[in-house]
């Protein structure tokens, strides 16, 4: 029974898909909420069922490109913590001793698959995709506080985390989590009251922060570290570099309609600024990752004797209480949006 209930799936995932033709130049039949200011074309159709959008990930449409780019970042990602576990030792000997490390390519890989999924299904209806976006959020938030929890253990300098700015790091990064998934959630619950720009915009101000936020140890130990001390530091630095001019050429494509405002219906498939911008922060968040990788290569040995285990057991309680709270802030704000549209 088991091997026919099997068979019957792959059937059905196997049958034909109704074709997903795009709509005409104008984006009649694509409803408002479903569009994106000068992408005229490539909007799948809205409604149809589960299996078409789970086919329509081997099709050209104009979010083909924001699909696949975090489902190749969550496998390189994923690919990458693997082959490091099993060289050096394997589970039981690199991940319990190291938990604080692992918390960010698992946060990273989660808001990845999440970003994926929204974006893949989100024409199903309404309600999807409000419970994909909203579930997105909550994984952008995450993902943010394992960033910062990270590079607060393995990327900063003794003088740096003895600090005021150290001892108020993780507090501070906490708080910008949630406000970044609650401002996402905003942005999703109530779009009549606000266009794509200002949404973006929303979702720019606690996500800049954060970024700032969390690369402030490695900017403090790269600015009273001499660069030339070592090939270490120098790579460090290009890491750095290269990911500060990657987040703000991503911020300027995510705030700025460009290059489609200047011909609109010329970059609907490939090369709009929705998709530069997640091409431009998934390369921003690899090369943190890369960064990370080597700080931990390098640091791992004095972690607990720098820290303390009790530290790091708080550490990762206070990583499990954020990804308590942002599900929960996020079905908070669902029903408080859905209750609001209701009495209108």
């Amino acid at each position: 029974k088991e091997i026919l209930h099997l068979l019957s799936i792959f059937f059905v995932l196997a049958a034909p898909a109704p074709a997903l033709a795009p709509p005409n130049r104008t984006g009649r039949g694509c409803p408002p909420l479903y569009r994106e200011a000068f992408v005229l074309s490539g909007y799948r159709p809205v409604g149809l069922p589960w299996r078409c959008y789970v086919l329509s990930l081997f099709q050209i449409h104009n979010d083909s490109v924001k699909v696949w780019c975090p489902l190749l970042a969550a496998l390189y990602v994923a690919t990458r913590l693997l082959l490091f576990v099993v060289l050096q030792g394997g589970v039981s000997i690199v991940f319990y001793t190291h938990k604080t490390y692992y918390l960010q390519p698992l946060g990273m890989c989660f808001l990845s698959l999440s970003l994926a999924a929204a974006l893949l299904l989100h024409p199903r209806s309404e309600p999807v995709r409000l419970s994909l976006f909203l579930l997105d959020s909550a994984g952008r938030g995450l993902h943010q506080f394992g960033r910062a929890l990270a590079l607060s253990v393995y990327s900063s300098d003794a003088d740096w985390t003895d600090s005021i700015m150290g001892q108020l790091y993780l507090p501070a990064a906490a708080v910008l989590s949630w406000l970044s998934c609650t401002a996402g959630c905003c942005g999703e619950l109530f779009p009549r009251h606000c266009d794509l720009s200002h949404r973006r915009l929303l979702q720019m101000g606690p996500m800049s922060l954060a970024f700032l936020l969390d690369i402030s140890p490695v900017a403090q130990r790269l600015y009273s570290c001499p660069w030339s001390s070592s090939t270490a530091v120098l790579l460090h630095v290009l890491h750095f570099v290269l990911q500060v001019v990657l987040f703000l050429t991503a911020a300027f494509f995510l705030l700025c309609p460009v290059p489609e405002c200047l011909s609109p219906g010329r970059f609907d498939i490939a090369g709009h600024s929705g998709q530069l911008s997640l091409v431009l922060l998934t390369l921003s968040t690899v090369s943190q990752q890369e960064a990370l990788l080597r700080d931990f290569s390098w640091r791992r040995a004095g972690v607990v004797r720098r820290f303390g285990e009790e530290y790091l057991l708080k550490a990762c309680a206070g990583f499990i209480a954020v990804t308590l709270s942002l599900p929960a802030t996020a079905l908070v704000l669902r029903r408080c949006g859905i209750l609001a549209r209701s009495t209108r």
